[in-house]
C-alpha cells in the first residue's frame, strides 16, 4: 500500500543526505503514519492510515 495519509494526502518527500564532506545523496522523508480505527456513519469500523501531525491537528480542533 502507498505511504500516504488517508485524510490529508501527505506522502513521501525527497531531499538529500549531506555528509560532513558536503557529499549529497538522495533520500526520502517518509510521513509518520499511524493506523487508526474510525467509526463510519453506518456503525462499522474501518482502519485507515493517518499522519501523526493530522492526529494532533484533529485533537487540537476537537
Amino acid at each position: 500500500m502507498a505511504r500516504r495519509c488517508a485524510l490529508t494526502g501527505k506522502g513521501p518527500m525527497v531531499g538529500n543526505n549531506v555528509s560532513h564532506a558536503n557529499n549529497k545523496t538522495k533520500r526520502r522523508f517518509l510521513p509518520n503514519l499511524r493506523v487508526v480505527r474510525v467509526t463510519l456513519e453506518d456503525g462499522t469500523t474501518r482502519k485507515i492510515k493517518v499522519a501523526a501531525s493530522t492526529l494532533r491537528t484533529m485533537k487540537k480542533n476537537g
